[in-house]
């Protein structure tokens, strides 16, 4: 049956790659790649020879039904960027795909900055969550942050180096100032890892260059029973004061910000009860006056 081979490749050190990978490679009759120069470069360094076509965000839903035409007369590779293909890149789209379809799903596994990260960080591995990219709007990114303030396991994410800074400024008000290991250039010729805490990374990043992993430490036990719950809420307060002022009804502001907070709906009730009308915070202010 004609097969599907996911192919890891180098983050960075071309020699990364797996001996398997390269027999793969080799031996396909067509690679599908998500950035077609980064793969020529790989390929022409191991004087590779295979037919190469795009497979990105941009062409995916014109690609699959071509790909999957090409499984019907032989074997077909994916390969990412850098890493492991279908992790937090289109190729997730062309694997559900090619299982719908019936055809054979075989992984070569190889190069990971996600583990490579977490290795080399100090921080606890035995267990982790992986959250991919961090949303580019920044009050989508604090919704996901908040949502996640109480996370005990090790938390790993990809960042760009324009959006390194700012999300580092919404983790430090979100999550306080967690241990933090952030790895930059993982395998390349200017690689850096850097630990400490949050703040400290701030402080070290001034002008943030390259492709950035961050490994942060997870909510400590005392964290999540009173740091971690006493912002959640002060945050919901805010909001819901501030959806109050937009003349929300309460169902519709206690709805949205248990959603946007992820918090459970009774507690941010809770919270929306004990907020005072405009009219009685204005009597109040002026009383203080």
């Amino acid at each position: 049956m004609p097969t599907l081979y996911l192919v890891a490749t180098p983050i960075g050190n071309l020699e990364d790659v797996t001996l398997r990978a390269l027999r793969v490679l080799r031996d396909v009759s067509l690679i599908a790649a998500e950035d077609t120069r980064t793969t020529r470069k790989l390929l022409a360094h191991f004087d590779i020879r295979q037919r190469l076509v795009s497979y990105n965000e941009h062409n995916m839903r014109r690609r699959t039904p071509q790909l999957l035409a090409a499984l019907e007369k032989g074997d077909v590779a994916l390969v990412s960027e850098a890493g492991m293909p279908g992790i937090s890149d289109p190729g997730h789209e062309l694997v559900v795909a090619v299982a719908r379809a019936g055809y054979s799903i075989v992984p070569v596994p190889g190069p990971s900055a996600v583990t490579a990260a977490l290795a080399t960080s100090g921080l606890p591995s035995q267990q982790f969550t992986f959250i991919g990219f961090l949303p580019r709007r920044p009050g989508e990114r604090r919704r996901l942050l908040a949502s996640m303030a109480e996370e005990p396991r090790t938390i790993v994410a990809f960042e760009a180096p324009h959006r390194l800074r700012q999300t580092l400024t919404d983790m430090l008000a979100v999550w306080d100032d967690r241990r933090i290991a952030i790895c930059r250039e993982l395998t390349k010729a200017f690689e850096e890892v850097f630990r400490g805490r949050i703040s400290e990374a701030l402080e070290h990043f001034v002008e943030p260059r390259g492709e950035f992993t961050l490994v942060v430490e997870g909510a400590t036990a005392p964290a999540r029973a009173s740091t971690g719950s006493a912002r959640a809420e002060e945050q919901a307060r805010q909001e819901l004061q501030r959806l109050r002022a937009q003349g929300l009804s309460p169902s519709q502001a206690v709805n949205e910000t248990a959603r946007s907070l992820g918090l459970p709906r009774r507690d941010v009730y809770r919270l929306w009860t004990e907020i005072p009308p405009a009219s009685q915070r204005r009597n109040h202010m002026a009383s203080e006056q």
